[in-house]
């Protein structure tokens, strides 16, 4: 894998951008700027619906009249190949079942998106994956044709006992070691390469953490972490966690300071994937998406916290060291994942409207909050308190942003008057 020396370079000098450019404050919501109203677009389920240029027109401005005005494209799914012209990665394609004709555009589809998006009023963020590098379940992608991804891949530590790279998993994707070196440094590359190259007005960081509590223990991860604690860690994995002979967890010494030191990990790379692509263009938000379930995240190394939120110490894996892991600060949009059902509820934690509240609190306002839905969860049913409608407008009410997953559930289940009716009845827009 070739990496180019001009990272090594950059970085020292961008942490000098970003000092200056935080001293001189983050970048807040606009109140008097209206809502943020995103719209996702996921490569998989929309292979072939945008597979020529006619169709992403007619989607694209049935958006803008239902009222989005900002357009989350994702162009590096899981497989590690792109939906963009790179130097570093092959074109996607192909995807299990799906090959769009002709098999390799003869056109950019990011860069008409780009065009199509702006001639129309809208926004556009690239949806990123970091570092999925292929399917395990179908066996292709990256991972599968490279064997300089061999020693990078996450090892995990399984319920029984054995350990393996991610090739042989059945989990959605195969992870990349997010604490190796050499890893970030390529990652960097990609973001890099992407955002110097496209006018894109957003670059959200997806799959930017450890796919679960199982990975990595790789003699690297080992030896990293002997490195943050200061000491030799006698029994590995078990002064981590073992498992029972039914599978469950047993956690050993380190534990708290394994979970800490993983959300460190997660938390440096946005960090310096921040202030990278804010000093080549300062312009482009930084953008994030997670669930909203923070208290289970600390299996993925996901703390998208305020580091001045203290809400670790309610929990058993929590301590100061974990706290600061925090990475609100280094995000300009938090969309937050509130794939619930129930809408209404202030005091349900199943509720969307305790999930947007709670992330609001936690966020402490170190970066604009979105409120993000699934919108398989919400139908059309005027009688249904937990339509998209109400889904939509409590969005809007908690955060005063709106993000919906995804376009080909909106246009199967025509939700698109149900969010243009939300949209007309906001305040803002009053």
């Amino acid at each position: 894998m070739q990496v180019r020396a001009y990272i090594k370079r950059l970085l020292p000098a961008v942490c000098a951008v970003a000092i200056a450019a935080s001293c001189a404050g983050s970048k807040k919501a606009d109140s008097t700027s209206g809502p943020e109203v995103y719209v996702t677009i996921a490569a998989d389920a929309n292979f072939m619906r945008f597979s020529d240029r006619d169709s992403i027109t007619w989607y694209l401005e049935k958006c803008h009249e239902t009222g989005f005005n900002h357009v989350v494209l994702d162009v590096k799914p899981n497989y590690g190949k792109v939906l963009y012209r790179s130097e570093y990665l092959p074109y996607l394609d192909y995807i299990e079942g799906v090959t769009p004709e002709p098999l390799n555009r003869d056109w950019d589809y990011l860069q008409y998106f780009i065009d199509e998006c702006h001639r129309l009023g809208m926004k556009l963020s690239a949806s990123f994956s970091i570092l999925p590098c292929g399917s395990p379940y179908w066996q292709r992608g990256m991972c599968y044709r490279d064997t300089i991804y061999d020693r990078q891949l996450c090892v995990e530590y399984r319920p029984d006992g054995t350990f393996g790279d991610m090739r042989t998993t059945r989990k959605a994707a195969a992870f990349l070691n997010p604490a190796r070196a050499d890893v970030k440094e390529y990652e960097m590359e990609l973001i890099m390469e992407l955002v110097n190259k496209y006018d894109i007005d957003g670059f959200s960081l997806d799959y930017c953490r450890y796919p679960d509590a199982e990975s990595d223990f790789s003699d690297y991860s080992r030896c990293e972490f002997e490195k943050y604690l200061g000491e030799t860690v006698e029994n590995w994995p078990a002064d981590i966690f073992s498992y029972d002979a039914d599978g469950n967890r047993i956690d050993g010494k380190h534990i708290n300071r394994w979970w800490a030191w993983r959300a460190k990990v997660v938390s440096d790379f946005v960090r310096e994937a921040s202030e990278a692509i804010h000093a080549a263009k300062p312009h482009v938000d930084v953008e994030y998406w997670a669930a909203t379930w923070i208290h289970a995240l600390h299996m993925s190394g996901q703390n998208w916290a305020s580091p001045r939120s203290s809400w670790p110490m309610a929990y058993a894996f929590g301590s100061p060291e974990y706290q600061a892991t925090g990475f609100a600060p280094y995000l300009d949009v938090f969309a937050a994942g509130a794939y619930l059902e129930r809408v209404h509820g202030a005091d349900d934690n199943e509720s969307i409207e305790y999930a947007y509240n709670r992330a609001d609190t936690l966020l402490h306002g170190d970066c604009r909050l979105v409120g993000s839905l699934y919108a398989i969860n919400h139908d059309t049913d005027p009688d249904n308190p937990n339509n998209m409608y109400h889904a939509a407008s409590m969005a809007l009410a908690k955060t005063g942003n709106l993000r919906v997953f995804d376009i080909s559930q909106i246009h199967k289940h025509n939700l698109w008057p149900s969010i243009k009716r939300a949209l007309a009845d906001h305040p803002s827009q009053n």
